[in-house]
Parts: structure tokens; sequence; C-alpha cells
């Protein structure tokens, strides 16, 4: 073998030996079982990567409520398209709540002229009223998602303009076309599946749109069979991704020995499906609808608004902030207005 060989191949043993070493978890690891011994009902978790997930998960405490008394801040405020019947008090309490939540290095300005804060000049201050009363239909309509917990802007911004874990439509790699075409969307490094060469984007047709999520066909008979190995993938990638979303393995939603059976199944299961539909609602009615108000530097490569997954909220645990409510102390937003 030439010298030149022997490089390369102990060039390659050095990447494979670093793609071992830092893409892959190593012991000791923890589990738990939460179901019947022997149906491999298990949560894996290593200690190390859920200390970090709890330090980014911390929520924060609130401002003290003011009394319920005294004008109204549509009254005194001028342009309150939004929350105008709360009072003067606990309407500033909740954007002084907001620029904590969203933009505490910016201040107001984020969202306001601050020498004529009544003006709707900045595109940051229409999308964050749209926002507050996204956050009242989540916490309104959707209970069957988030039951009495509820949201509040901080469970998606963390102290960030922009949270962390937002998605556009992936047109993917440049392709060659002809031949070389590959127009199943995957065989391409992705995170969004873990390092996996599955679908790069399966937020676009699930959780965007309503395509049917499924492995197993409903039908027996021959030629009824809808089902693919391609949607196969692309149903695996979008559960992968939900599993890093949350932290959790398939079997907090699912009982291995029987994947399809609503039965068998934990209630985390039908919690998710509920979400799924939210997630879907909140994009197509709420986010896709805020294109044009978007600048162009905000908008992905296919010209479409950010919109959320599940990682948006839950940012890598079970429940978003484990579970902490924010939202029980600003009642403002969990009722419609």
């Amino acid at each position: 073998m030439s010298v030149a060989l022997r490089l390369a191949a102990g060039g390659a043993v050095l990447v494979a030996a670093a793609v071992i070493l830092f893409e892959t978890e190593r012991p000791p690891m923890e589990s738990i079982q939460r179901g019947y011994r022997g149906l491999g009902m298990q949560q894996i978790y290593n200690p190390r990567i859920l200390a970090n997930v709890a330090e980014e998960n911390q929520a924060i405490a609130s401002l003290p409520r003011f009394p319920d008394s005294g004008p109204k801040a549509g009254a005194v405020y001028k342009n309150v398209k939004v929350l105008g019947d709360e009072s003067v008090g606990n309407f500033t309490r909740l954007m002084a709540s907001i620029t904590t939540w969203v933009a505490p290095a910016q201040g107001c300005a984020y969202c306001h002229d601050v020498n004529n804060m009544a003006d709707d000049g900045l595109y940051t201050k229409v999308v964050a009223r749209r926002m507050i009363q996204m956050v009242q239909k989540v916490n309104v309509d959707w209970k069957s998602h988030v039951a009495e917990t509820g949201v509040t802007c901080f469970t998606c911004h963390r102290g960030a303009p922009v949270p962390a874990n937002i998605w556009y439509n992936n047109p993917g790699p440049i392709q060659a076309g002809g031949m070389a075409q590959t127009p199943a969307g995957k065989n391409h490094p992705t995170g969004v599946a873990g390092l996996t060469s599955l679908p790069f984007d399966p937020f676009t047709p699930f959780l965007e749109h309503d395509a049917d999520i499924r492995v197993v066909s409903q039908a027996a008979l021959p030629g009824s069979d809808r089902q693919s190995i391609k949607q196969t993938d692309w149903t695996y990638s979008l559960m992968m991704n939900f599993s890093q979303s949350l932290g959790v393995n398939c079997t907090y939603c699912h009982n291995t020995r029987a994947f399809t059976d609503w039965d068998q199944s934990t209630p985390q299961r039908a919690t998710a499906w509920y979400g799924i539909r939210m997630v879907r609602d909140l994009n197509t009615n709420y986010l896709d609808p805020l294109h044009d108000v978007f600048p162009a530097a905000r908008l992905g490569a296919e010209g479409d608004s950010a919109k959320v997954n599940c990682a948006t909220c839950h940012n890598g645990v079970y429940k978003p902030l484990f579970g902490v409510s924010m939202a029980k102390d600003f009642p403002e937003l969990t009722t419609a207005h």
C-alpha cells in the first residue's frame, strides 16, 4: 500500500473515531420503567444531557399582579387593539413582562416607537399583537394539549426576540436534476431526525399541511394499501423529531409491542395527537399569514415566515419548563379577548 493510501486510510479511521466519540452517548445511562415489566416500556435518559436541558428550562419569576381596578388601558392609551379591557396597571405589567420574556436587551423599543407608542410602524409590534392572540388561542381552545398549565410568550422565546427552535420550508440541497435527482427529500445528513438521512423536512407536510401520519395501512385488501416505504420514512422522521424535541423515546407515547394500537398506548399519545393539530392550527392561522408583515430578512429560503414545531415550546423536555405554569399568573392570557 502506498504512503498516500495509508495516510488516507488513517485519516478515515480518525474521522470515524471522532464521529463515534462525539456523536454517540457514552454511559452511564438511566432508565425509568413506565409500563408492565417485560414490555420494554422504559425511558432512557442521559444524565449529562438532562442536566443541560434542565438549566435551559427554568421558569422565571412573575411580576406581582395589581388589583383589577382603575381605568382600562383602552380608555387611557391609543391604538390598544388587544387587552384594552385590562386595567392600566395590569396592562403595563404584561407589557413589562413581555419585554423580559422576548426582548430584555432591546427593551420597549424592540416593538415600539418610544416617541409615539401608539404607532404601528414597526413590524415587531404588529407581530407581537398577533402573538398575544395566538397565546390566548392556545390557552383557551387547546386545553386538550396544554391542560391548565398553559403557555406564555416565555414558553417559546426564553428571553430571545426569535425563539431558538423555529423552522422554515426546506427546499433541500441543490440537485443535479435528471437521473441524479433525489426527489424523496432524504439521503442527506440532517439534524431534524437525529443523525440520520431520513427526510429533512417532515414539518411542511405534517405540521403545516395535514398529510396522513401513518405507517400501517388501514385496509387489508390487495391494491388498497396506499402506505409505502417512502411514506414510512417521512413518518419516522417526524416521530424521531418528536422524541428529540421532548427528550424521550418512542415508549413515551407508544407500546412497542403494538405501535399502532391506541388501547395499548400511553395517555401521552392522545395529548400528542392534539398537539399535532394545535401546531397545524398555529402555523396555518397565525404564523403563515404574517408572511407579508415580516421583512425579507426574516423569511425563509422559500419566502415563508417562521413556524413552530414541538421543540419550539418543549425545548428538549417532556413538558415545557418541566410543567411549571407561568400562565396562571397572567389571566389575561388564559381568556379570550
